[in-house]
Parts: structure tokens; C-alpha cells; sequence
């Protein structure tokens, strides 16, 4: 499988594309899989260079994350500003899409 066709490496292309998107939708897919790529990128940097690189890339995911967040909540039907109560949100993210 080639890596323009992967979902996985499509959702994180996006998303990091789309950093500072805040409009917009993107799916529950993409949400969870850049979720899981950024995640998994902190760690294996994190166990590679140390905890300084982990932390390093942790901050550069802030932004994206963000914005795949309120992007998400808006394909969930809700405002981007739910992203700030913590609980609520975990269970928006994972609704399935109203559009």
C-alpha cells in the first residue's frame, strides 16, 4: 500500500497541513488517527533523543491538535469552544458526524 493511499498517513498529512485551520470539519478518523500519530511520533521521539525532544514535539502538536479538535466538534455539530470542558469533549469527539 502506498503512503498517499494510507488513511493513517492521509489523516496526519492533513491535519499537519491544516494546522491552523479552525473552520471547516474533519472526520472521526482523521481526528483519531492524526490523535494517535501525533502521540505516537512524541513517544518514539521521547525514547530516542530524551525527554527534552519528547517535550519539544509535544509543542509543535499543540497547535494541530487544536485545530483538529474544534474541526472535529464542528463535523460533531457542536461549537469549538466545547473543546474546553474536558470530559464533554472526549464524548463529542467520538460522536459520529452530524453533516
Amino acid at each position: 500500500m502506498s503512503q498517499s493511499t494510507n488513511p493513517f498517513f492521509l489523516a496526519n498529512r492533513d491535519a499537519i497541513s491544516r494546522y491552523a485551520d479552525f473552520s471547516g470539519t474533519s472526520t472521526r478518523s482523521q481526528y483519531w488517527l492524526f490523535f494517535l500519530g501525533a502521540n505516537l511520533a512524541t513517544f518514539l521521539a521521547a525514547l530516542i533523543g530524551g525527554a527534552l525532544v519528547g517535550n519539544v514535539l509535544s509543542i509543535y502538536f499543540i497547535l494541530p491538535n487544536l485545530s483538529a479538535g474544534v474541526r472535529r466538534l464542528h463535523d460533531a455539530g457542536k461549537s469549538g469552544w466545547y473543546l474546553l470542558f474536558p470530559i464533554y469533549n472526549i464524548i463529542l469527539l467520538a460522536s459520529p458526524t452530524k453533516g
